[in-house]
């Protein structure tokens, strides 16, 4: 991270909106009223809007815009969920150890996740919202409620109850809706979306093509994007409302368009729409040198001797001295999480230095994936695996599911060796200097078979080596679930908070600014009033996180 002190103003119409803060009004209401030539909108200000929602599901930017998109991924995703679901290690620490790698929430850096999972998509949405209605366009706003949805369920899962059924008020101190509400309502939105976007797929007709980087106005793939994204959340409820996961999870595999089924019917970021957009990891790890394999990928891709290691990071550097050769001859190394040493600390010339260990294998143009096909058959795995009938085999739909992660990732051999091999992951133990000893996570082969726990947990595993690099979405399920089991960090800063490392955060606390004003007050303690014990903590566990 090259400065901390990096809030820009972006570039284009919605300037306004893409303004970072740190004041309660700004992070979660719109500060900026529409006017009245606003409300009658051209396909240009309209178009971009879809455009800037989408730039910020997951922050992602053109070359052109500098760092300033690589430092809000950084801040609001990658020091955080990233870290903390097992992806990633970092070759640097950040206030000495008293960050969010180490489990020490950093006010700053909570602020820039809040705004990044909620605020920033209101006031787009809030535009478009006022468009189409006046227009009567309602396949643009339900282009702006999938949006919207895809970036606001990132804040439910991270922070928990927040503004939505009253977001589009004309207020500057919205109430907050419980996580159950919220789910509900989100369920309902999305259905209504799906209704009106399936409508135009069965016309052919595209929506605003020449602003959609995703899917370029491709209606039918928004259908079935749609369509996976209340999937995920259905099953994301199953252990708090299963009647209700399960009528979700049903209604979006019937639906008459579906899921995604192909490769091609992923939700990335990449280029389209005349611009195109660069990976943030990328210059993370090759820019700022300091995003490297972690350590439990190394104990599970190595153990399983998964030929998707070399397809997600690169050997370590030659230079190093305790890099570990694989099954494919080359050698790795990761970092262990949450670790206290500085780049100062690891000098360049020390042959056991993290700078040395394997770096992403992600490069300035791999896309940034949303959701992907694989995840997909993995959610309907696990429906089969838990309801049977209608959800259908949940064998069977496994191992599609490790295919299609092979395929995603150029991987052309046959998974049938992979799956039966017997492996299961090992110890990852480096000696010297910056050493550290992880006993193997688990004892799970890859094989589908055992009890039913046994094969969610195998389920589990698999995906959450398929979600790779999207980390946001891994620690959401590793919550949920319990699985995989993850190597714990070796420094852990929220002790004081009641953080163990075993459990790690459930949860991030709500921004310092929630409480500033008496108004203010008054609603944060409403919200916190809606979390499962009424405590602002991050060891609190949100409603669905109840397995």
């Amino acid at each position: 991270m090259k400065n901390i002190n990096r809030y820009k103003l972006l570039t284009g119409i919605f300037a306004a909106s893409m303004l970072a803060s740190c004041n309660y009004e700004d992070i979660n209401t719109n500060p900026f009223e529409m006017t009245e030539e606003e409300g009658v909108m051209d396909g240009f200000a309209v178009g971009g809007l879809i455009t800037n929602m989408e730039k910020i599901v997951l922050p992602t930017g053109t070359q052109a815009e500098d760092t300033g998109p690589v430092n809000d991924y950084q801040i609001a995703f990658h020091l955080s969920a990233d870290c903390w679901s097992g992806f990633f290690g970092q070759n640097n620490t950040w206030n000495s150890g008293n960050c969010n790698v180490n489990y020490y929430l950093h006010d700053p850096w909570i602020t820039t996740t809040y705004s990044y999972t909620y605020t920033k998509a209101l006031d787009p949405w809030k535009k478009l919202k006022a468009a189409s209605e006046k227009n009567n366009t309602p396949e643009i706003f339900a282009l702006a409620q999938i949006l919207k949805i895809s970036a606001w369920h990132k804040a439910l899962e991270t922070f928990g109850p927040m503004p939505y059924s009253h977001a589009a008020d004309e207020t500057t101190n919205i109430p907050f809706d419980s996580e159950k509400d919220i789910y509900e309502a989100i369920f309902n939105d999305l259905s209504k979306a799906i209704e009106v976007l399936t409508e135009k797929a069965v016309s052919g007709i595209k929506v605003m093509p020449d602003y959609d980087v995703v899917y370029e106005g491709n209606s039918e793939k928004w259908v079935k994007y749609a369509n996976s994204l209340l999937l995920r959340l259905a099953m994301r409820v199953r252990f708090a409302d299963e009647a209700l996961a399960k009528k979700y999870a049903s209604q979006a595999l019937k639906h008459s368009i579906g899921v995604m089924k192909e490769k091609g019917d992923e939700a990335q970021m990449s280029s389209g729409a005349g611009i195109v957009l660069r990976n943030p990891i990328y210059w993370l790890a090759d820019q700022y040198d300091e995003t490297r394999m972690g350590s439990s990928m190394f104990s599970y891709l190595v153990g399983y001797q998964d030929p998707r290691l070399s397809s997600y990071f690169q050997p370590a550097n030659a230079a190093s001295t305790v890099a570990q050769q694989a099954f494919d001859g080359k050698k790795y190394q990761a970092i262990p999480a949450g670790h206290i040493h500085s780049k100062k600390g690891l000098a360049d010339n020390d042959s056991q230095c993290y700078y040395y260990f394997s770096k992403p294998n992600i490069k300035g143009d791999t896309p940034t994936f949303w959701l992907r096909t694989s995840e997909v058959l993995f959610l309907r795995a696990e429906a089969a695996l838990v309801w049977g009938g209608e959800f259908g085999d949940a064998s069977s739909l496994y191992q599609q599911g490790i295919e299609m992660s092979f395929q995603e990732n150029g991987i052309n051999s046959s998974t049938d060796s992979y799956i039966n091999s017997g492996k299961s992951p090992i110890q990852h133990q480096v000696t010297g200097r910056y050493g550290f000893n992880y006993q193997a996570p688990t004892h799970a082969t890859v094989k589908f078979e055992g009890t039913q726990e046994e094969k969610l947990e195998k389920i589990m595993i698999q995906k959450w080596i398929a979600l790779y690099p999207n980390g946001q979405e891994a620690w959401t399920e590793w919550r949920r679930t319990g699985y995989p089991k993850l190597n714990p960090v070796l420094e852990n800063r929220g002790s004081a908070q009641g953080v163990t490392k075993d459990k790690g955060i459930r949860r991030m606390i709500y921004p310092n600014s929630f409480k500033n004003t008496s108004e203010t007050q008054a609603i944060y303690q409403d919200a916190i009033k809606k979390l499962s014990n009424g405590k602002d903590s991050p060891t609190t566990t949100l409603w669905w996180d109840c397995k």
